[in-house]
C-alpha cells in the first residue's frame, strides 16, 4: 500500500461502470474516494470535501467537464485543486479547451486501470510533497508570493491555476534565461507524466493574456524567457 493514505479524489462520470473501476484501483491504495456522476453534484462534493484531485469526464449531460472545471477555478479554495480530464475524444481542440479552463492533465478512454493509478498517485505526490518556500520573486512589474500563492501585478491580483502559477514562477526565478522546453515539462508536470505537445503553449498563451505579452518571450526553437 501507498503512503497516499490521507490523500483524496473525487471522480466524476456518467458511466457508472467506469466509477466503480476507476474507485476500486484507487481504493485498493489507501486513497479516499468520492464520486459523482454529474457536474453539479461533483461541485457540491468538491465545495464540502476539499478533494486533492479531481478526475473529471469532459462529456456530461447538463454540466460538461470544461463548464465544472471553470466552475471550480472560480471556488474559493479550490482554484488550486487539480483536475485531470478522462476523454474519449483524441482531437487537438478538446484537450486545449480543457487546458485553457485551469485543467491540468488528460487521460484517455478507454482507461487502462495501471496507467490511470499511476498518473494519478504521480500527480498526488506532486501535491503538498515538499514545504513550502517562504520566498517573493519580484520582476518586472510583477510580486509573486510563493507562500502565500499570490501574484500581483501593479494594484491588481491575480488569480492563476495552479500549473500556471508554476509555471510563471519558474520563469521568473531566472528572469532572462530561456528554460528549454524539455526542461519545462520535467520542471512543471514531472517526466513520469505525459501531457501533450501542445500543452506549454496553451499556457504561455493564457499567461501572456493575463500578465502582458511583453513579459514572456519565446525563443524560436528553444522555449521561454521571463523579460527581466
Amino acid at each position: 500500500m501507498t503512503s497516499t493514505t490521507s490523500r483524496k479524489v473525487l471522480l466524476v462520470d456518467d458511466e457508472e461502470d467506469i466509477l466503480d473501476l476507476l474507485r476500486y484501483n484507487l481504493e485498493r491504495e489507501g486513497i479516499a474516494v468520492h464520486t459523482a456522476t454529474n457536474g453539479r453534484d461533483a461541485l457540491k462534493l468538491a465545495k464540502s470535501e476539499r478533494p486533492d484531485l479531481v478526475v473529471l469526464d469532459i462529456m456530461m449531460p447538463g454540466m460538461d467537464g470544461v463548464e465544472m472545471c471553470n466552475e471550480l477555478r472560480k471556488t474559493p479554495g479550490l482554484e488550486d485543486t487539480l483536475i485531470v480530464f478522462l476523454t474519449a475524444r483524441t482531437e487537438d481542440y478538446s484537450h486545449i479547451a480543457g487546458y485553457e479552463a485551469g485543467g491540468d492533465d488528460y487521460i484517455n478512454k478507454p482507461v487502462r486501470p495501471k496507467v490511470f493509478l499511476n498518473k494519478v498517485q504521480a500527480l498526488l505526490k506532486r501535491t503538498r510533497g515538499g514545504q513550502a518556500v517562504s520566498k517573493v520573486i519580484e520582476a518586472n512589474g510583477i510580486r509573486m508570493d510563493l507562500e502565500r500563492v499570490t501574484v500581483t501585478t501593479g494594484n491588481e491580483m491575480l488569480q492563476l491555476p495552479k500549473k500556471e502559477f508554476e509555471l510563471l514562477a519558474l520563469l521568473m526565478s531566472k528572469p532572462g534565461k530561456v528554460f528549454k522546453r524539455e526542461e519545462i515539462y520535467a520542471q512543471i508536470w514531472g517526466n513520469d507524466i505525459f501531457v501533450g505537445d501542445r500543452t506549454i503553449d496553451v499556457h504561455i498563451r493564457k499567461l501572456r493574456e493575463k500578465i502582458g505579452d511583453d513579459r514572456i518571450g519565446t525563443v524560436k526553437g528553444m522555449g521561454y524567457k521571463f523579460e527581466a
